[in-house]
């Protein structure tokens, strides 16, 4: 599987030095930026992938990129920073505008690639977290008015007759509905019903 690195940093040597690291993956195929602007100018365009990002850059910096991200897909790019030694302070205020992570330069090369592995890792189980709430909407888009009046209802925690009386339906017309409803939801049971429920936002999080 290839896997997306982006580049984004004016200093050249720096540029030139991550990508014959990188480029040493054979899994990765790398691309350069010299700027945030350049960047962010073909994101939309860039398939998802990591992105080792500088702070300091002339244009839009660091955390001018990582807001514009967060703002347009955030999770389509795993960030991560990379700043001078000591700015430690910097790369707290990334982290939350965005940034999975941050790295010191000058750099070690086993961390690096270790903490690209992980941003991998992070972007993987938010793709397949994105998927999953995805899959949830379609199913519960595919209810009828009444079958997820019935769902509401089920998810509330009330029985039959409770749901029959305030529809103005009678039980055995609910437990139609119910029939219906678990069988376009794909589930057996409530519980599995309710967890689908819950992955497409009916079910409020505390």
């Amino acid at each position: 599987m290839t896997r997306n690195i982006y580049l984004v940093d004016d200093d050249d040597a720096v540029r030139a030095s991550l990508h014959s690291l990188l480029s040493l993956q054979s899994d990765l195929v790398v691309r350069s930026f010299r700027s945030g602007d350049r960047f962010l100018e073909e994101a939309s365009t860039l398939d998802a992938g990591v992105v080792l990002l500088d702070f300091h850059m002339p244009g839009a910096n660091g955390i001018e990129v990582l807001t514009a991200l967060q703002q347009w897909d955030p999770k389509k790019f795993a960030s991560v920073i990379l700043t001078g030694e000591g700015n430690v302070g910097l790369a707290v205020q990334a982290m939350k505008a965005g940034a999975l992570d941050f790295i010191e330069k000058p750099y070690e090369a086993g961390t690096l690639l270790s903490t690209v592995d992980a941003a991998f890792s992070r972007l993987a189980q938010d793709s397949a977290s994105a998927a999953h709430i995805e899959q949830a909407q379609a199913k519960i888009g595919g209810l009828s008015p009444r079958e997820r009046d019935v769902l509401m209802g089920l998810i509330e925690g009330r029985a039959n007759k409770v749901i029959a009386y305030e529809l103005d339906i009678s039980p055995r017309t609910v437990e139609i509905y119910r029939a219906n409803l678990m069988t376009k939801l794909g589930v057996r049971s409530l519980p599995e019903a309710l967890r689908i429920a819950f992955a497409a936002g009916l079910i409020p999080q505390p």
